[in-house]
């Protein structure tokens, strides 16, 4: 069936070429190991082509996968052609299979698991012989393990929306704690700049308290020599070493003297 009798998105495309260049490698691999002697290089030959079919049975997962996302879009005529477009895929594959456990017979070598499994009952399963199977069995047992891969898949990715999740969160936490910060850094700053303008208001205090201290020193020695000089003149008015106060008139002279002034002056008359 070729990929264009069937009406396919791009997708579907891309992954069915996919498909297609790996069967067109798988047929000229197996042309190839009837012209190889060696039987060395046989088994290896034939390990390459095993690891070919790996790849193949997940194109043909990923096609199925794509196919399921679409079946809403397409008609239930297109649907049924590239359902039947992937029966053929797994059946041409199984083919391979056959042909290479046909090969690995031939050479008596160890069996080559085509699918990969953890234990060894799993194993026997995957290598159980083509063409003891029939297509629709064959058919059922790809789809169930296509099955069990998407809902590893379907798991992982509920396991990597919520890493997701907490992630976000996790930054949302980080830009409040950084903002935080932010804020507590400008309020030591500011609580820094009051403590530096309080320390120098306290100087400019000190400096003005100091002189306000020697302002009034000097005023009390003005006013004690004030009063010395007055005590001085009231005791001793006739010292003429002790100068006049300004502002403070000369004692008066006696009785005596003012009287004899005024004869004098009524003679002169």
């Amino acid at each position: 069936m070729a990929a264009s009798d069937v009406p396919m998105s791009p997708e579907l495309e891309q992954v069915d070429g996919e498909i297609q260049d790996i069967f067109r490698a798988l047929q000229n691999g197996f042309q190839k190991i009837d012209k190889i002697k060696d039987s060395n290089r046989q088994s290896k030959q034939l390990e390459e082509l095993t690891g070919k079919m790996r790849e193949c049975k997940r194109l043909i997962k990923e096609f199925d996968r794509v196919l399921k996302d679409e079946e809403k879009r397409n008609t239930s005529e297109v649907n049924k052609q590239l359902n039947d477009k992937k029966q053929f895929m797994i059946k041409e594959l199984n083919s391979y299979v056959t042909l290479r456990k046909t090969y690995q017979s031939s050479l008596g070598n160890k069996r080559i698991e085509l699918f990969d499994a953890g234990n060894d009952h799993v194993a026997e399963d995957n290598v159980q012989m083509a063409s003891e199977m029939s297509n629709q069995q064959l058919i059922d047992s790809g789809m169930k393990q296509m099955d069990q891969t998407d809902q590893a898949i379907e798991r992982s990715k509920m396991v990597v929306a919520q890493t997701v999740e907490v992630g976000a969160q996790t930054a949302t936490t980080l830009t409040q704690q950084t903002d935080q910060m932010k804020r507590i850094g400008n309020e030591l700053d500011s609580v820094h700049f009051s403590l530096k303008k309080a320390s120098q208001m306290v100087k400019e205090i000190g400096r003005q308290v100091a002189t306000d201290k020697c302002i009034m020193a000097f005023l009390f020695l003005i006013v004690c020599g004030v009063i010395a000089i007055i005590v001085v003149k009231i005791v001793n008015p006739h010292n003429k070493n002790i100068p006049d106060i300004p502002g403070l008139a000369p004692p008066a002279p006696p009785a005596q003297n003012r009287k004899l002034l005024s004869i004098d002056s009524f003679r002169m008359l």
